[in-house]
């Protein structure tokens, strides 16, 4: 793919798309952030903040190492869609006993919004391919890191299910698609489908990457 310029693909097609799909990922990560802090009986601020993190964090330190304007910064749209949505998961979350582990499935759609949207923003900037496709890993996990580390949960990411690997697959599909002159916004929807599925089912499965077992 290095002597393919990415740069020059017709791009702005997916302007609109991947603004719907960022606003969707924030949401559902928000959702997300809620229903695992629900499970540490935090107060409404808590919850909020907790959700916060969750939706914003990825794209903040993307748009950071990108040297570019913060995305909820610059557009305050994300941030009210963050607030809406996780002001609505917990007052949901009060009416209706919701199971413990319902935030896994918000969860896994927000990472394929998210690394989709956060590969697509760094190309736009100028990025390599493969620092496009890292950056949307970085987008998609991030935010569930600083959820799990301030409900004092070990991250999801370290865990044994698919997680940073399944986004990483998305993300170099999508901008293999792209590469191979496949309709842009055809090519996100692949990416975002492959990484939800893995997800899922990795989480289905307890699909999992080798792990070290070795002597320290």
């Amino acid at each position: 793919m290095d002597h393919l310029n990415l740069t020059r693909l017709p791009l702005v097609a997916l302007d609109h798309l991947m603004y719907g799909l960022s606003l969707s990922g924030v949401a559902m990560m928000a959702a997300a952030g809620v229903l695992e802090a629900g499970r540490k009986r935090f107060d409404l601020f808590g919850m909020v903040f907790i959700a916060l993190a969750a939706a914003l964090g990825g794209g903040s330190l993307r748009d950071l190492l990108l040297d570019r304007p913060v995305f909820w910064v610059a557009d305050q749209t994300y941030l009210l869609a963050a607030l809406i949505a996780a002001l609505l998961t917990f007052f949901l979350a009060r009416i209706f006993a919701l199971p413990a582990r319902l935030f896994l499935i918000p969860d896994a759609a927000g990472l394929a919004l998210f690394t989709i949207s956060g590969t697509k923003a760094a190309l736009m900037w100028g990025a390599p391919w493969l620092v496009a496709s890292f950056m949307g890993v970085i987008t998609g996990v991030v935010g569930g890191i600083l959820r799990d580390v301030l409900c004092n949960e070990e991250p999801l990411v370290f865990q044994g299910p698919l997680y940073a690997t399944a986004a990483w697959a998305g993300a170099l599909v999508c901008l293999g698609l792209m590469a191979w002159q496949i309709n842009p916004e055809h090519a996100a929807l692949a990416g975002g489908v492959l990484i939800f599925a893995l997800r899922v089912a990795a989480m289905r499965w307890d699909i999992a990457l080798p792990r070290f077992n070795g002597r320290l």
